[in-house]
């Protein structure tokens, strides 16, 4: 069985196993910065748990591995979070724009006009159900059980179409923006 090194013979295992990890983790993420970034920080676990003389690692490589491994999965999983809030925040731009008050000046009184004809096509374009479910929840402040109860629909079915409809939408709005932000 390969013992985990002490901590005076990192430097040998980083020597053995660095750039067979780098190339691991290039085949999962595509920008080599990244990948580096990645390597270090299993580098920084190995350092971290040889260091304090309690933890044996029986498997060097295969612990590399492991951590190189759930380490690409956290950095993919912080780039959709960051997607996610990029999405977010481009929807909370658009509620501002169509909920905004009428001393506005008159480029944004246009805006809201556009945003709204935009939104008026984008429903139409939906499925019935997805776009009655979403009108429902957020126009009329209907609760997806009571959507339910009222019309028989099983809530699963109902929360479905509404994340499909909402997901259009994101879509939809979002290449509006981009579109308004790059003529700026």
């Amino acid at each position: 069985m390969e013992k985990m090194p002490q901590k005076n013979n990192i430097e040998s295992v980083f020597t053995e196993y660095s750039q067979r990890l780098l190339g691991y983790i290039r085949s999962q993420v595509s920008c080599r910065e990244d990948a580096e970034d990645i390597l270090q920080d299993v580098f920084y676990q190995l350092a971290r748990t040889s260091g304090d003389g309690l933890s044996e690692i029986e498997r060097v490589s295969s612990w590399l591995y492991r951590v190189a491994h759930n380490s690409v999965l956290n950095f993919w999983r912080k780039k959709r979070e960051v997607s996610l809030d990029a999405e977010d925040m481009v929807c909370e731009d658009i509620a501002r724009t169509l909920f905004c008050s009428p001393q506005d000046a008159p480029d944004t009184v246009l805006l809201r006009k556009l945003v709204w004809q935009e939104l008026d096509i984008a429903l139409s374009e939906l499925p019935p159900e997805q776009c009655e479910v979403f009108c429902l929840t957020v126009f009329d402040g209907m609760a997806i059980k009571e959507i339910s109860s009222a019309t028989g629909i099983p809530v699963a079915t109902l929360l479905s179409r509404k994340h499909y409809a909402v997901k259009s939408l994101r879509k939809r709005f979002h290449n509006l923006y981009d579109a308004l932000i790059s003529q700026d």
